[in-house]
């Protein structure tokens, strides 16, 4: 079961505005021709991957626990999402209705959530939990507070997980007047942005689809067709290969130019860019791979030079990934190989115009980034995408991607960079 998804990720958005400037019904025309493309040549390949298990959430739960004493957090709260999934299995999505779980410093967690909803709730829970429910009308943030009463900690320091929405955080506030609540970001992106053998093998999984994908589309590829073909191949490839497809941003011609696109029409051309950013998730983490190449020949003497020199800027990038630097220092040496070049400076264009990277696990977007500024030290589990586009507003733009993490040894790929631009997939 796939968990819904609680927002729209801005390349899906975008995406979603091309389809609509072109007066088409939103998504419709992808779902269509998902259906007529033909992947009987494609088989699963995740049949052999190993779901996050009851153990691997305990352990989650004792790491929370032990960041919760250090940084002196009592308990804290989650509402439905990624942080949700990953303390405890359940997948449920955020309404008026409050769900949430209570992860207390020392004792077994809480699941709060409306007493018509406990069956569902209680299907995908995986760890061992209390679950108390409220009815229409009872306050599910006084049910909170009288949770946290029992527990001795009606003046403690409560950790509100950073996503939890205002009415949820407020509530709790009036019903624990003498607590105090701060944010549980310590404890919450200290455990999550360490990953475990698990989960690493989760996100290969992920890549090793979206680079099946990408070779299976990518010869597929013809002139005339538009992004939300290509797109909408792309995507069937994945769910054929075993995955859940998260996003398909493509971008042609000058539209590459733009990191998250352009609502404007777009369609293949020979001789002109196509940028192709894309990911799925293999039980819920995901990938992040994007490949560039010119279609229907030999790149122009410009496109060949960018293209390598992006390509060089991420092994920039990957040799100053080294354990206990800052996350932000990748970032910085980068920019300044391109202002080397010429580019820039800083986030000028043309240059490169966005952070070097991102976290990336249950969330396409997780902390913490490979941006100016940023003093997390780099260590083992921690996984980023190393994405250092360059790009020329008008022209075009070039964006290789592939996703690391951090080993006792340094960064080790996801996915493996392309070495030439005629070789995008290789």
């Amino acid at each position: 079961m796939t968990m819904p998804r609680l927002t729209l990720d801005r390349r899906r958005l975008l995406g979603g505005a091309a389809m609509a400037s072109a007066g088409l019904a939103l998504g419709a025309p992808n779902l269509l021709r998902a259906a007529e493309i033909d992947t009987s040549d494609l088989a699963p390949i995740t049949g052999n991957v190993a779901p996050i298990g009851r153990d691997e959430r305990a352990a989650r739960i004792a790491r929370a626990r032990a960041l919760m004493v250090a940084n002196n957090i009592d308990a804290i709260v989650v509402e439905p999402g990624a942080s949700l999934v990953y303390f405890t299995g359940i997948r449920w999505w955020r309404s008026e209705r409050l769900t949430a779980v209570v992860i207390p410093a020392s004792g077994d967690p809480v699941i709060v959530t409306p007493f018509f909803e406990r069956p569902s709730v209680a299907e995908s829970l995986g760890i061992a939990a209390d679950i108390r429910t409220w009815n229409e009308d009872e306050s599910p943030t006084r049910l909170v507070g009288d949770i946290l009463t029992e527990q001795g900690l009606a003046k403690g320091r409560i950790g509100i997980e950073e996503t939890v929405r205002f009415f949820a955080a407020d509530g709790l506030a009036h019903a624990l007047p003498h607590a105090s609540l701060v944010a549980a970001a310590p404890v919450v992106r200290g455990v999550r942005m360490r990953k475990t053998a698990a989960e690493i093998a989760l996100m290969q999984a992920a890549t090793d689809v979206t680079i099946a994908a990408y070779r299976w589309t990518a010869p597929r590829i013809a002139e005339g067709m538009s992004n939300h073909d290509i797109s909408a191949m792309m995507d069937a490839a994945t769910r054929a290969l075993g995955g859940s497809p998260e996003f398909s941003l493509i971008l042609l011609g000058e539209a590459s130019a733009y990191p998250h696109g352009s609502g404007q029409p777009q369609v293949v051309r020979n001789g002109e860019i196509v940028l192709m950013d894309c990911g799925c998730t293999v039980e819920d983490y995901q990938s992040d791979v994007s490949r560039t190449f010119v279609f229907g020949g030999d790149p122009n003497a410009q496109q060949r030079k960018v293209w390598n020199e992006v390509a060089r800027g991420q092994q920039v990038a990957r040799a100053a990934a080294k354990l206990g630097a800052p996350a932000g220092s990748v970032d910085d040496a980068v920019r300044g190989y391109y202002e080397s070049l010429g580019y820039g400076p800083r986030y000028a264009l043309p240059g490169l115009s966005h952070r070097t990277g991102h976290g990336i696990g249950m969330e396409g977007h997780e902390p913490v980034n490979l941006v100016h500024g940023e003093t997390t030290p780099l260590d083992v589990g921690m996984c980023f995408s190393n994405e250092p586009g360059l790009y020329f507003p008008g022209k075009f733009g070039v964006r290789l991607e592939d996703c690391f993490h951090m080993t006792e040894t340094g960064p080790q790929w996801f996915s493996t960079p392309p070495k030439d631009i005629l070789a995008p997939f290789a």
